[in-house]
Order: structure tokens, then sequence, then C-alpha cells
């Protein structure tokens, strides 16, 4: 199954009013159309959840409690993971800041609301998106999560060395630990056969929900795939480029690719038992 869980774009009314910034810069945090990339997969029999919440909002790819305290009122106890590298950087679950380092909101607020946003839009995305590698899992004992993102071209230019050109693609496998090798092999070779330069796990080796959900010796697999925002849009003004349909063509094959990856080891497998 294909995850996009940055690519939502609502922004609350009451969320537009108590932040500093304008929707356009709220926006800047989003992962611009990734679900549309990888719609192809619904061809192919795979289901696809996106979020409809902007990440700035809420960011799905975080433990539930990743808080930041320096934008709440109140003080927080050890029931908050208050230390990771995430909130050092103010992107925790409820974001403090945009992707350009903008701070969001005029100033400190209630420890509700963030509370509110966990029950209310983090807990159910996550109850479906378990329920769906569940139902997957039981089925035929083994489940893929696609985790699919995006990333501005600034967070690889100085990889754009790189056999002399950008970097297009990275796919985070928490360096082998969430994903089987072949699948992520099988990946890279049909990305590279499509003309794209793809890394693993430099700069992004997986977030929150691949290391997750990613227990290979379970049959539950995880894989992060970000993409080159250049390569599909234009970031300054965070439209489609002409180059979109290619590379949404691109993303449809990659699908089929991994269905039949895995309905033939699923079939050695039957025939092994």
């Amino acid at each position: 199954m294909f995850n996009s869980p940055h690519s939502g774009t609502h922004l609350p009314a009451d969320f537009i009013a108590m932040s500093r910034l304008p929707e356009t810069v709220l926006r800047q945090s989003e992962d611009c159309f990734v679900d549309e990339l990888f719609e192809g997969c619904l061809v192919s029999g795979a289901p696809l959840l996106r979020a409809l919440i902007s990440r700035s909002y809420l960011d799905l790819n975080r433990e539930p409690y990743e808080f930041d305290a320096r934008m709440f009122e109140e003080s927080l106890n050890g029931h908050f993971n208050t230390t990771s590298p995430r909130v050092a950087c103010g992107l925790g679950t409820v974001p403090r800041i945009v992707s350009e380092g903008l701070e969001i909101y005029r100033g400190r607020i209630p420890l509700r609301l963030g509370l509110e946003r966990v029950e209310q839009v983090y807990r159910p995305y996550h109850r479906a998106l378990a329920a769906l590698l569940n139902e997957a899992h039981a089925a035929v004992g083994q489940v893929l999560l696609v985790d699919c993102h995006s990333m501005p071209s600034s967070s690889v230019q100085d990889l754009a060395h790189y056999r002399g050109r950008r970097v297009d693609v990275v796919l985070g496998d928490r360096f082998g630990a969430a994903c089987d090798p072949d699948i992520v092999h099988a990946t890279q070779v049909c990305l590279e056969n499509a003309g794209l330069i793809v890394l693993r796990n430099k700069p992004y080796a997986g977030g929150f929900i691949t290391e997750n959900h990613g227990q290979p010796r379970l049959g539950r697999h995880a894989l992060q795939i970000e993409i080159n925002r250049s390569l599909y849009m234009k970031e300054a003004n965070q439209q489609k480029s002409k180059d979109f349909v290619s590379v949404q063509q691109i993303m449809s094959g990659l699908c089929q690719t991994l269905a039949n990856c895995l309905t033939i080891d699923a079939s050695h497998r039957i025939a092994a038992e």
C-alpha cells in the first residue's frame, strides 16, 4: 500500500487566524502533488492513503507527542518527547516553523490545541494506516508500505555533483532495517532505468512511519521515497511543471514493478510451503 502523509492542503480557519504567516507560506512544508504522482498504484490494486490536513498544522510522520516546549503556554512533563532532533529543529508533531525556518505562531499556544490535533487528526489517520496494513498482512502474510514524500531541491544541493547530476530520488529503508533489500534494489533499478539518479538513506533514511511499520522478519516492509520537487514542479510558486506527467508515469511504472515483485515473492513462498 502507498501512503502520502504530507500532501494535505487543508488549513483550518482558526489555525490561519492564529498564525503570523500567509497561507502561501504555511503551505511551503507540504509535499505538493505527491499523492497525485502515485495515483497509478490504484491501477495496480494497491490502496493509497493520503492526508487532507496541511503539514504545517500537524505532522503525521512523527511520534504522537513529539512536542516543542518552546511553543506551548504550559510546561510539558515526561509524557512528551521534547528532545528529539525533529523537535530541536522546530518540526515536531505540532510544527513550530515552516520549512524555511519561519515561526508559524505569533506567540505560545495552549497545550490543549496540540492535544486536540493528536486526538482528532493524528490518531484516526494512524488507525486507518494500521488497519490497511494489517488487512493486507492477514490476507497474504506480507505487506509493503511505500511512504511517499518530496524534498526541496535545496536539501540535496550539496549532492548535486553526484555523477555530475542532481539527485532525483532518495530511498530510505532505515539502513536496511525496515525493508527487504530485494525490494529496495528492485525500486532503485526501476527508477534508474527511467533515467533518475537514486541514492539510499542520504540525507533521508526514513521517518517515524517507516521505522514504526518496517519489520521485515515479520513480513512487514516499509520503504520511504523522497522525490526532488524540481523534477515535477516549480518550487517558487508551488505549481506543476511541464514534466509532471512524465514523472507521474515513472511512478506508475514503479507501482506495477513493486506489485509484480511481491506477487512473484508470494508465489515462491506458497510453493515452498
